[in-house]
Formats: structure tokens, sequence, C-alpha cells
């Protein structure tokens, strides 16, 4: 049975399918709900059912509160209409373009592996007649032979698209990122599916930007920061990249030389274990600290944070509440692991 379904204030509307989740409706026809991980452990794509009945699938319960359900919320990328349900009308805020872009899934070849410390930057190579679109700071899902995928970050700019660069960290125990730190070689076949994801530049703004990675979250703020110094673009920004030791600033002196190309751009390093040969006489601490110590007032700003879900959770809720940043100008990527959204 087709459920049609209201989104609210906009007026918007679309279709969901039998087995569709709500998201998935919305993505397949140009709706551009906001959403992150699809596999409720983010929160991203949360928002109200203001009539009608959904079913809530499986979700991690920081994303979903019993609470919050209780209140009417519900998270888009596994609720379902109710069985006989015929109209819903939802609460959401939609993102401008998501639905612009076509997700494709395409074959891709590795065209190098190059480790840094314990990260793996990987270039992609399309079919000669293919070329991906899409928006800085999106992800794609690699698929797996045996069903699974793994989601990770674009590292270049769209309009330097001869290769998809993405990087992958060496997770103890990761079977995919074991994989590719042990056994992926060159000019090895592999599948994916994108582009995906809500958080890129919102470029209709002309308000300062704050952005705040950790560890690899690096990659998708390497893709926006590369796409504004090819565009003009020069908004006042500041990345404040969050690592343990000086190795783990895996492109420290790429980070630095941007503070040369784009007008208005600083980058801080933080880190929070220095090591003594480390020699760090930089900042230290909790990275989403540096920027509360840095700011008395985030009110006229925008903030792009990416990253461990702890410090991303971390700045959202430090940076709304004591800062006054306006909600909708926090936007966000958390890495999950595959154990965090129950995978193996």
């Amino acid at each position: 049975m087709t459920c049609q379904v209201k989104v609210l204030p906009s007026g918007h509307g679309f279709a969901v399918e039998a087995g569709e989740t709500l998201l998935e409706a919305a993505l397949r026809q140009g709706i551009g709900l906001p959403y992150g991980c699809r596999d409720g452990a983010c929160g991203a794509c949360k928002g109200k059912v203001v009539s009608g009945v959904v079913e809530h699938g499986a979700h991690q319960e920081k994303a979903l509160t019993d609470s919050e359900r209780a209140a009417g919320f519900a998270l888009f990328c596994c609720a379902r209409p109710a069985e006989g349900q015929a109209e819903i009308a939802i609460e959401a805020r939609e993102v401008t373009g998501i639905g612009d872009i076509p997700i494709k899934t395409l074959p891709c070849r590795v065209e190098s592996i190059v480790k840094v410390h314990d990260v793996a930057i990987l270039k992609l190579k399309l079919p000669v007649s293919e070329r991906l679109q899409f928006r800085a700071g999106q992800y794609i899902d690699i698929l797996m032979k045996d069903g699974k995928k793994r989601s990770f970050s674009i590292a270049n700019a769209p309009h330097d698209d001869a290769f998809l660069e993405l990087h992958i960290r060496n997770q103890p125990g990761g079977s995919f990122s074991e994989y590719v730190f042990n056994t992926m070689k060159e000019r090895e076949i592999m599948r994916f599916k994108g582009p995906m994801g809500s958080f890129f530049l919102r470029e209709e703004s002309d308000k300062p930007i704050v952005f705040i990675a950790s560890g690899t979250g690096f990659a998708p703020i390497k893709g926006i920061v590369e796409h504004a110094i090819h565009n003009g673009i020069t908004r006042p920004m500041v990345l404040y990249w969050g690592a343990r030791t000086k190795a783990d600033l895996y492109m420290a002196e790429l980070a630095g030389s941007w503070q040369e190309k784009l007008p208005g751009f600083s980058f801080i390093p933080v880190l929070s274990e220095a090591l003594p040969e480390d020699n760090w006489t930089g900042r230290t601490g909790f990275v989403h600290q540096a920027v509360l110590d840095d700011f008395d007032d985030l009110s006229g700003y925008q903030v792009y944070a990416c990253g461990a879900p702890v410090m991303v959770e971390a700045a959202h809720k430090s940076f709304t509440a004591e800062r006054a940043l306006p909600e909708e100008e926090f936007f966000s990527d958390a890495f999950f692991l595959a154990k965090d959204l129950g995978q193996k």
C-alpha cells in the first residue's frame, strides 16, 4: 500500500511504497530531508510525526530516546508507515540541493593506496564514461562482497574529480580497514553507491565558518575547503583539527598551506595526548573546548563538525547551549564504526 507523506512547513509531498523508509522514499523523489548514517545511530534525520502512525525500526537509544518517541519524534531513516496507513504528515527541516544529484551504484578501480601513519589514502578511478556528481563533504558507501557496506567521506572537491579520494583509518578488528591495510592491491575493482549525506557547504550563506574535526573527520572538510579555494569563496573560516598525537594530524602541512591560499582562513591543531617526542607547543585538550575557549558568542556563525560521535555530540550541546549557536547552523557528520551500527 502506498502512503502519502506531507512535509511541514514546506508543504512538499512524496509517496512511500511498501517496504520503504520515509527517508528512502523522500530521497528517491528529490525531497531533501537531512540525514547522516542511515542506520538509526546519529539522529541527523530526526523529525516529528504530526499526524499518522509510523513503525520505528531498530535504532540506538541515544539517537531517539523513549521520551522523544512519546513526544512524536521519529528517525526517518528507519521509520516506515504503519500497516494500513494512507497519509502521514511530518515536520522536518529540508536541505536544498540534496535531491538535485542522483545516487548511483558504480564500479571503481583502486588507483593508489598511500599509507600515512595509520591512515590509508585511497584514490579510486571511475570508468572512463562515468563521473560522479557530488557536493563537497558528501560520502559514498563501499559495497562489500558479503553484502555489507562501509561509509567513507569524499576527501576531494567536486572540480577535482579524476579520482575519488577516501581516508581510511586502520581500526583494530575492523574487517574492511584491515583488508585495506593488509590485502588490498592497486587496480582492484570495487563497487560503491553515492553520493550521500547532507554534510556540505551551505553556499547561500555569508556567515563565517568554524570547522571542527577529529581524526579522519578531516576528510570531508578537506573537500569543502578545497572547493571554497577553487570557487573563490572568501567567508572567514577557521579549522580546529583534534587528534591524540602529532602523527595523527596526517595532513597537517596541507591544512597549514590553506592559510596562504584562502584569505581569512586559519588552522588550529589541537592534541589531547601529545607525546614527549612531539615537542608540542600548540593547543592541547579536547578540540571542542578549544573552540569554546576562543569564542564567547557563536550566534553569527555556521559550524561544520565531523569525526567521532562523542566530539560531535559535545560540540553540538555546548555550542548551542553555551555560545548561542543557532540549532539550524550546526551541520555534522559523525563517524560511526561498524560495531556502533551493529555490524561486524
